[in-house]
C-alpha cells in the first residue's frame, strides 16, 4: 500500500499509477529555507487551509514563484496537528470532487513545519516565536472559525476564558487571539517589524473582527501591566500592521468514507478519520468540490506571495466587502442556511438529495434570484448571476460532496441575521420594493423557528444541531405568557399546539435578525407560517408548497420526468 508520508513520495510511479499529482519541488530545501525565511504562518490548520490556501502555495512552489512555504500554527485547543500532520510529515491528500465524478487528486506539501502554539508546547512555541521574530514573515492568516475570535458572551462581558488570558499575560497566554497577540508582543519587542493579519474566516468584516481581537488581548494586558503601552500602538498602526478583509468560497465537509474508500481502491493506505476530544472530524485526506474563491484586501505592509498567480483575487476594501455581502447574504448562506433547516425536518442527509427535490430547490431559486439579486450590489470582480448559476447548477447539486444539512445547520442563531436581515432591510427600504411581499426569505424563518422544536416532519424527534443560543431560543418558543406550555413540554409525545407557543418571542428579537420582522411587515406573517408547520405530519412539506405555489401533483409529475 502507498503511504502518505515522505518514505510513501519515494514511490513516484505508484502514485502516478493512482492518478495522484505529486509536488514539483525540493521539500527538504523548502523547508530549510522556510526555517531561515519564513514569510507566511497560519492559525487553524484545518480543512479550509488544506483545501484552499496550503494548495495555492503549492502552485507558486511547483511554478517556481515562492521558495518558502507555510508554519501551520495549530491552535492551543486544537489536536490536529498531533493527529493529522506529525504522522503524515505534514502532507495531506487533496481530492477535489467534480459533478461529474471526476476526483482530482494532488499530494500538497507547501506546509513545511507544523507547531503547536501552546507556551506549555516549549520546543513548539521556541519555533513559532523565531518565526515572528524574524523581519522576514510577511503574514499571518487565521481559520479559527468565529469562536476563534469571540472574547465576549452574548451580553457583552468577557468570558472566562479571556479573563483568564488577560490575567495570565502573554507568557501563558491559552486562546487563540491571546496566542497570537503573545505571539505578535514579540515581533514589537524584537523590532516591531511590519506584519499583515489575515483572516480567511467566513464571518462579516473578518478582518476587523480580527484586529479588535488583538487589540483587545494588548490593551487588557498592558491595563495591568503585563505588556507595553507601545504595543498598542504597534497593533493599531496601520502603515506597520495590516488587517485586510477577506471573502472565502470552498466548501469542504468532513472526510466522506465513499472517498476514503475509493482511495483504498487505488492503493493508497492509513488514511482512517480520527475524532478530537472536541469532537471534530479529521483525516490525512481532505475532500473538497473544485469551486473556490478567495478576494484578499490588497493591505500588505511586509509584502506578501504573489498568490494572483494561484488564482486568489485582490482588490480594494470596498470591492471585497461588496463581494463577501453577495455570497454571504443573497447567493450563497442564505440558500446553505434554507436547505439545512428544511433538510433536517425533511428527512435529508445530504444537501445535494435536497437539490433533487423539485420543492427545495424552487425553494432556494426564489431566495437566490426572486429575493436575493433584485437588491444586491455587483461587486464587480465577480457577476453575481454567474456566481449564483454556478452555485444553483453545479456545487449544491454536486452529488460527490458528501455535506449534509446537519452540519450547516449548526451555529444558526449568530448567521441568520446575517443571511437574511440584509435583504429583508434593502427591500424595506428600497421604494421599489415591500419587505412584506418577500415569501422564500419567510419561509427559511419559520422553518428554522420549527426546527428548534426537534420534531421533524414525521413527527419523530431529532437532536437539533450545536447552537450556543439553541437552550435560550427554545426555552422563549415553549413559553406562553411566562408560564411553561404543557403541550411542548413532551416533546415526544408529538407535535405541540401551535397556540401554545409562542413564536412572537423570537421573531420580535431585532438583535438576533437585525431587523424588526415586525415592522418590515413580515412578523405576522412567519407566525402564520409556522403555524402552518404545525398541522400534523406532512404540515412542513404542505406549507412550503402552498406559499411557493408549488403543489404536490405537480412536484410528483417532474419527479417521475427525472426518473425516467
Amino acid at each position: 500500500m502507498l503511504e502518505l508520508n515522505e518514505r510513501g513520495l519515494g514511490r513516484i510511479e505508484a502514485w502516478q499509477a493512482a492518478g495522484v499529482e505529486l509536488p514539483r519541488y525540493d521539500r527538504g530545501k523548502i523547508a530549510e529555507n522556510t526555517l531561515d525565511h519564513p514569510r507566511w504562518l497560519h492559525f487553524g490548520a484545518g480543512n479550509i487551509f488544506r483545501s484552499l490556501i496550503a494548495k495555492a502555495q503549492q502552485k507558486l512552489l511547483n511554478e517556481g514563484l515562492a521558495d518558502t512555504g507555510i508554519i501551520a500554527a495549530g491552535t492551543p485547543d486544537s489536536e490536529s496537528i498531533d493527529r493529522v500532520y506529525r504522522p503524515h510529515d505534514n502532507l495531506t491528500l487533496l481530492v477535489e470532487m467534480a459533478a461529474d465524478g471526476h476526483l482530482r487528486k494532488e499530494v500538497l506539501a507547501s506546509v513545511a513545519e507544523a507547531l503547536c502554539a501552546d507556551p506549555f508546547r516549549t520546543d513548539d512555541y521556541a519555533r513559532l516565536v523565531r518565526a515572528f521574530e524574524n523581519p522576514s514573515l510577511q503574514l499571518v492568516s487565521f481559520t479559527v472559525t468565529e469562536k476563534g475570535y469571540a472574547l465576549t458572551e452574548a451580553g457583552g462581558a468577557y468570558t472566562e476564558e479571556a479573563r483568564r488570558d488577560f490575567d495570565a499575560g502573554p507568557e501563558r497566554a491559552e486562546q487563540v487571539m491571546a496566542a497570537a497577540a503573545a505571539l505578535a508582543y514579540r515581533r514589537y519587542l524584537k523590532g516591531a517589524f511590519p506584519l499583515a493579519f489575515v483572516s480567511l474566516d467566513n464571518c462579516p468584516h473578518n478582518g476587523d473582527v480580527l484586529r479588535t481581537g488583538l487589540t483587545t488581548v494588548a490593551r487588557e494586558w498592558a491595563a495591568r501591566g503585563l505588556a507595553e503601552e507601545g504595543f498598542v500602538r504597534y497593533l493599531e498602526d496601520r502603515s506597520r500592521v495590516s488587517f485586510p478583509l477577506t471573502m472565502i468560497d470552498k466548501i469542504t465537509p468532513r472526510p466522506s468514507a465513499a472517498i476514503r474508500e475509493e482511495l483504498t481502491k487505488l492503493g493508497i493506505g492509513g488514511l482512517e478519520e480520527t475524532t478530537s476530544s472536541r469532537h471534530t472530524h479529521a483525516a490525512p485526506f481532505v475532500n473538497a468540490e473544485t469551486a473556490e474563491y478567495l478576494v484578499i484586501e490588497d493591505d500588505f505592509p511586509a509584502g506578501r506571495p504573489p498568490l494572483e498567480a494561484a488564482g486568489i483575487l485582490f482588490a480594494d476594501r470596498e470591492t471585497v466587502n461588496r463581494t463577501d455581502r453577495m455570497k454571504v447574504t443573497a447567493c450563497l448562506n442564505p440558500l446553505h442556511t434554507a436547505l439545512a433547516v428544511t433538510g433536517c425536518l425533511l428527512g435529508y442527509a445530504r444537501i445535494a438529495d435536497e437539490m433533487r427535490d423539485p420543492l427545495l430547490r424552487r425553494l432556494a431559486e426564489r431566495i437566490g434570484r426572486d429575493e436575493g439579486l433584485p437588491v444586491v450590489e455587483d461587486p464587480g470582480i465577480l457577476p453575481p448571476e454567474k456566481f449564483l448559476d454556478e452555485v444553483l447548477n453545479e456545487r449544491l447539486p454536486n452529488p460527490f460532496i458528501p455535506d449534509t444539512p446537519q452540519r450547516i445547520a449548526s451555529d444558526t442563531s449568530k448567521k441568520i441575521g446575517i443571511r437574511f436581515g440584509h435583504t429583508i432591510r434593502a427591500h424595506k427600504d428600497r421604494n421599489d420594493l415591500d419587505a412584506a411581499n418577500l415569501t422564500a426569505i419567510p419561509l427559511a424563518v419559520a422553518a428554522w423557528c420549527r426546527y428548534l422544536l426537534g420534531i421533524d416532519d414525521t413527527g419523530t424527534p431529532f437532536e437539533p444541531s450545536p447552537d450556543p443560543r439553541l437552550d435560550e431560543l427554545r426555552e422563549r418558543l415553549l413559553r406562553q405568557d411566562g408560564t411553561q406550555a404543557k403541550a411542548a413540554k413532551a416533546q415526544t409525545a408529538g407535535l405541540p399546539d401551535a397556540a401554545a407557543l409562542n413564536v412572537r418571542a423570537i421573531l420580535a428579537d431585532t438583535e438576533l435578525f437585525g431587523v424588526d420582522l415586525y415592522e418590515a411587515g413580515l412578523g405576522a406573517k412567519i407566525e402564520g407560517m409556522f403555524r402552518g408547520m404545525l398541522d400534523g405530519p406532512g404540515a412542513v412539506r404542505r406549507t412550503l408548497e402552498r406559499e411557493l405555489g408549488y403543489e404536490a401533483a405537480e412536484a410528483s409529475s417532474i419527479e417521475r420526468s427525472e426518473r425516467s
